[in-house]
């Protein structure tokens, strides 16, 4: 892979997610020397620091169905702002999270320089979990399982209107890879929109190269711009503890590695977020380093 101006920026957000403690995932991620193993492979890195997150500005939850949603917004229009402007000045964007509610601001930036640039845009969802319920699906009302459906135009105004409005993306450039927990609002949203998808059973049975290769010849033949959007509990959590909603039965470390090594090689990858390192939940550090790895073998590391 040849050199790249890469910026960095984190977002210490956990207003998303149903237990505290990711926000302080982007610190675990420098801790385990992200910006580090990236120079070492040759690219020039610039880290931007993290975004300002408020605090929730009430104790009283006024919607419980899309908790902290005022707050949430502001802050992925930040994201969006920081993602747009990265990747107009020429740069390769990637954010350290922070709950996986960040992917709207990160969808909707990269979606507004892809409108405004003539490029069509595709996403790989790399999680265990499909992240496409509504205020009217959730169970749980936490927004860091929302974000796809935002950013196919459900939920929300507020959230959904982020950087222009409407939808940021086309079912069918849309990949999800490593589903094992899904509600079942999801399910039905998911083969009523009929989104490309491969749950670990298809993993088990097919293997993880031929899902990949598939997946990433199909989105590139489609789109102009690939974003990235992985999930640290996509990996089974006796590999990466350090996860808010941990499921067992993911990817192994070397599945993980694969897949991140495989969209090295995509010509059309040009952005990236790494989401829900839990430092509170870890074990000293494994999944921030393991997410450390991850990202530098996206941006081009290899065994030999």
């Amino acid at each position: 892979m040849d050199s790249r101006q890469i910026s960095i920026i984190g977002f210490p957000m956990d207003l998303g997610a149903g237990r505290r403690g990711v926000d302080m995932g982007p610190s675990a991620l420098r801790i385990a020397r992200v910006a580090g193993q990236l120079e070492e492979l040759g690219h020039e890195v610039h880290d931007d620091g993290d975004i300002s997150i408020a605090g929730p500005e009430s104790e009283k939850i006024p919607h419980p169905n899309h908790r902290y949603m005022p707050e949430i917004a502001r802050a992925c229009g930040k994201l969006a702002t920081w993602y747009k402007r990265t990747l107009d000045n020429g740069h390769f964007p990637i954010a350290l999270g922070g709950d996986h509610s960040m992917a709207i601001g990160s969808v909707a930036g990269v979606a507004a320089h892809c409108r405004e640039n003539g490029k069509s845009l595709g996403v790989l969802w790399v999680d265990a979990h499909a992240d496409i319920n509504t205020p009217e699906t959730t169970p749980s009302g936490n927004i860091h399982g929302m974000p796809i459906a935002v950013c196919l135009g459900r939920g929300p105004a507020e959230l959904v209107n982020i950087s222009f409005e409407g939808p940021k993306l086309e079912t069918r450039n849309l990949s999800y890879i490593g589903l094992r927990s899904v509600d079942p609002g999801e399910a039905r949203a998911i083969h009523e929109l009929e989104i490309e998808y491969y749950a670990m059973p298809d993993i088990d049975r097919q293997g993880v190269p031929a899902i990949i290769d598939r997946v990433l010849e199909r989105l590139s033949s489609q789109v102009d711009h690939l974003h990235v959007s992985f999930d640290m509990d996509a990996i089974d959590p006796r590999i990466a503890p350090g996860v808010g909603t941990p499921v067992f039965g993911g990817l192994t470390y070397r599945e993980a590695h694969l897949v991140m090594e495989t969209v090295a090689q995509c010509s059309k990858f040009c952005s990236l977020e790494l989401v829900e390192v839990n430092p509170v939940l870890d074990s000293v550090n494994r999944t921030a380093e393991l997410g450390a790895e991850l990202i530098a073998s996206a941006l081009g590391k290899r065994i030999l």
